[in-house]
């Protein structure tokens, strides 16, 4: 099949460029793309015309196929490595603001102040477990046998819980709004 003139390729391609849309529409879901895709699929019907001029709607069918199966590829493709690339380069903005590097510091100071309020060895077993020990180094650190370093740390983190509770503003049950 030969297009010598543009007026055999604009009857072909009005005949049957609506069917060509709507298919790759249904495959690609959107309708946008199903049009830039349908341009490709003419466009190499234009370059490369197929032999048997009554092939044409199966070869048409076979390239809108394959176009629109590329194009979905291309798109998990583009999604797979943004998503890599947000692993790798995570989703935060910059650097803290002012109010949140203030926040942060009184927090600190908070639970610094509440630490202050337990005994040593309830500090020390808390400050080394959250400063990644094991429980093995931290029985070594504070001079107890290992299996005793899950009980001391569950009860030093009640005592802390109940300085922070303590420490924090309750709320009045009295008052009504």
């Amino acid at each position: 099949m030969e297009f010598p003139e543009s007026e055999l390729f604009r009857t072909v391609f009005y005949e049957h460029y609506p069917v060509v849309k709507r298919k790759l529409t249904a495959l690609v879901r959107d309708e946008s793309a199903a049009e830039d895709l349908a341009q490709d699929v003419f466009l190499r019907l234009y370059r490369n015309p197929p032999d048997d001029p009554d092939a044409l709607g199966a070869w048409l069918h076979r390239v809108l196929t394959r176009i629109g199966y590329d194009y979905l590829n291309k798109k998990v493709r583009e999604r797979k490595l943004q998503d890599k690339q947000e692993l790798l380069f995570g989703t935060e903005a910059g650097p803290p603001t002012g109010e949140e590097t203030v926040l942060s510091k009184l927090d600190q100071e908070d639970v610094r102040g509440w630490l202050d309020g337990l005994p040593e060895r309830d500090r020390q077993a808390l400050l080394l477990r959250y400063s990644g020990y094991s429980y093995s180094e931290i029985a070594v650190q504070l001079g107890v046998n290992p299996p005793v370093v899950g009980t001391l740390l569950s009860r030093a983190t009640y005592k802390l819980r109940q300085q922070a509770t303590e420490s924090l503003p309750q709320p009045d049950s009295q008052t009504n709004f």
